[in-house]
């Protein structure tokens, strides 16, 4: 499917992908939480500054009707109904259209695959050994290493870990073997690579998505991949911050929680306008909250009071997917209007809608809002899978290191997770 040739230039996008080509025809409410949130936050501790004895007999919610910073509410809209602690029968309702807007062509399912591309994390040393004795598949490490200006397969099969785990690293990596990954199914199950009707990829997961609905060529995608790590890895060094998986229940306050935890930041540590937000919809009961480390760290010390179970950081190093990010999307922006993109060529969904692609200039707008919005894919996995009861499901293929999302499927929609297959790398 891919070719490169032994040269160090590869061949056009036109080429790259011509074997497939040729084959497809809580509402937020104000409340006063614990008298341990009140403590830290009026400060029982004695202070002779000012602002401090200001906050001595406030609540959180007092600091909330008196906010200064955004309102978590501005971030809050109808397309993430999972959000909506007390309207479960709105959730469903949601969820039973969302196959409106997904492509459903007029063959029986079961001949049909959709292909989900995995994003940051989900990387290890040694992947792509299982990919080598596959045709092209140096040639694009190859080719890769020429782009980036060092040993991209080297590092992914030796480390070590710790470059392997930096941004700056870690996105081209996972945007190349997963590439990979589908040279090894188009050898030992080519029809599975033909008959692909949808895809869709997990934050950097998605370009790889594009590339392989030709909308991208491997050398434009791998260049903006390039770029988007490497600035995502200088901003993430500027400020402490991070990103959290947050465990929920229909009880969680986690838009209070977040909104709690921004105010304490800018009336007790005086942070300038403080970020905390839900950066990933994972599924209804798991999220990944982002912003900064002090925020994140008042959630984790008061969980309970918000009727948080439990939360784990994630191993990265910046909270990607807030305003945070926002500097690195006029930077994505600048390369991606120099490229040519084309329409996909099969359905991709965009991480920031949860929809297809409509157009070319769609693409470009929102892979610019993705590094700052959060990823919709615990919504995306509605659209593309919801379905009449008794319809068949197409299979499913995880193109890249790791199962995490068939593990979201199966959370999500456990009849389509029974039709879910993965390439091991």
């Amino acid at each position: 499917m891919i070719f490169l040739g032994k040269s160090s230039t590869m061949r056009s996008s036109s080429k790259i992908w011509n074997f497939f080509h040729r084959k497809l025809g809580d509402k937020i409410q104000l409340q006063s939480i614990s008298t341990s949130i009140r403590n830290v936050m009026s400060g029982d501790e004695k202070d002779t500054d000012s602002k401090d004895d200001n906050l001595r007999d406030r609540s959180v919610g007092d600091l909330l009707n008196e906010s200064t910073s955004q309102p978590f509410s501005e971030t809050r809209v109808d397309e993430y109904p999972s959000d909506i602690s007390d309207s479960l029968a709105e959730y469903n309702k949601w969820r039973r259209v969302q196959g409106n807007h997904a492509f459903r062509p007029r063959v029986d399912p079961r001949q049909t695959s959709i292909f989900l591309f995995p994003g940051q994390g989900s990387q290890f040393v040694g992947m792509g050994r299982k990919l080598l004795p596959y045709p092209n598949v140096r040639d694009m490490y190859d080719a890769a290493s020429n782009i980036l200006g060092y040993d991209l397969l080297s590092l992914c099969l030796n480390g070590p870990k710790e470059d392997l785990m930096k941004t700056a690293y870690c996105q081209p990596a996972m945007f190349v073997t997963s590439l990979a990954a589908v040279e090894k199914l188009k050898e030992e199950s080519p029809k599975e690579v033909e008959n692909c009707i949808a895809t869709a990829g997990f934050s950097v997961g998605e370009y790889a998505a594009l590339v392989f609905a030709g909308a991208m060529s491997f050398e434009d995608a791998l260049e903006v991949v390039k770029l988007r790590a490497q600035r995502m890895q200088e901003v993430s060094e500027l400020l402490p911050s991070g990103m959290m998986t947050v465990f929920c229940s229909p009880e969680t306050r986690l838009g209070l929680a977040c909104k709690a935890a921004q105010e304490y930041c800018v009336k007790k540590l005086f942070i300038a306008e403080p970020v905390c937000r839900i950066a990933n919809y994972l599924y209804s009961s798991c999220k990944v909250i982002a912003g900064n480390a002090e925020a994140l760290q008042f959630i984790e010390t008061h969980a309970k009071e918000f009727g948080i179970k439990r939360v784990k950081h994630l191993p990265v190093s910046g909270a990607f997917h807030t305003e945070i990010m926002r500097s690195v999307a006029e930077d994505i922006g600048d390369i991606l209007h120099r490229m040519e993109i084309q329409h996909p060529m099969i359905s991709v969904h965009s991480n920031v809608t949860s929809k297809r692609y409509s157009t070319s200039k769609s693409i470009v707008l929102n892979l610019k809002r993705q590094v700052y919005k959060p990823v919709l894919w615990e919504q995306t996995l509605h659209v593309m899978y919801s379905r009449d009861q008794g319809m068949e499901f197409p299979n499913t293929w995880e193109m890249g290191p790791g199962q995490q999302l068939g593990t979201l499927l199966r959370v999500v929609n456990k009849k389509a997770h029974a039709h879910y297959n993965c390439v091991e790398v």
